[in-house]
């Protein structure tokens, strides 16, 4: 999957991830410009194109709580990044359904920043401590979402098959 790029603790508010200040800016093309703005370092590499698409954010429990803002979702799709952590916030969890953020619940999980996580099936492997973990996996319907980029994508892709003919199951 990709080397993790950032390690955070429990309880991880959306105003960490994207401040409440660049609510104004509510365009996914403009959104990923604040993603933890106010981690500076962070914030630069990820503007600088240091961090490569693919990247993983590792997280405790209850990542996203706070606010119902998606932008915080939507910046961190900017990036084309993965978030692994022991639970998602239901609010967050729901965002990132709908814009198709790659998300991974894995109860337990450990890793440091430069570790590198790859996504089989139903664990995360941590190669670099090679310990695994168990993945909750979400239901089929919700993940068919993600992987078609969204809630719009999957929609789009729902009607133009409909019209081709195509049924689903």
């Amino acid at each position: 999957m990709g080397n993790v790029v950032l390690k955070l603790a429990d309880d991880v508010s959306t105003d960490v991830i994207y401040p409440g200040r660049y609510m104004a800016t509510v365009l996914p093309t403009e959104t990923p410009q604040f993603a933890f703005a106010d981690n500076a370092a962070l914030n630069a590499a990820l503007r600088g194109g240091q961090v490569p698409p693919g990247s993983v954010i590792v997280a405790g429990k209850n990542f996203g709580c706070g606010s119902s803002r998606e932008q915080a979702v939507s910046a961190l799709k900017g990036y084309d990044l993965t978030i692994v952590a022991e639970s998602f916030a239901r609010i967050f969890l729901q965002n990132a359904i709908n814009l198709g953020l790659h998300i991974v619940t894995a109860p337990g999980v450990r890793a440091s920043v430069g570790d590198d996580l790859t996504v089989s099936g139903e664990n995360v492997l941590n190669g670099t401590t090679r310990l695994s973990y168990a993945v909750e996996r979400l239901p089929q319907a919700r993940q068919a979402i993600i992987d078609a980029g969204g809630l719009i994508a999957y929609t789009r892709k729902r009607l133009l098959d409909t019209a081709a003919g195509v049924t689903h199951t």
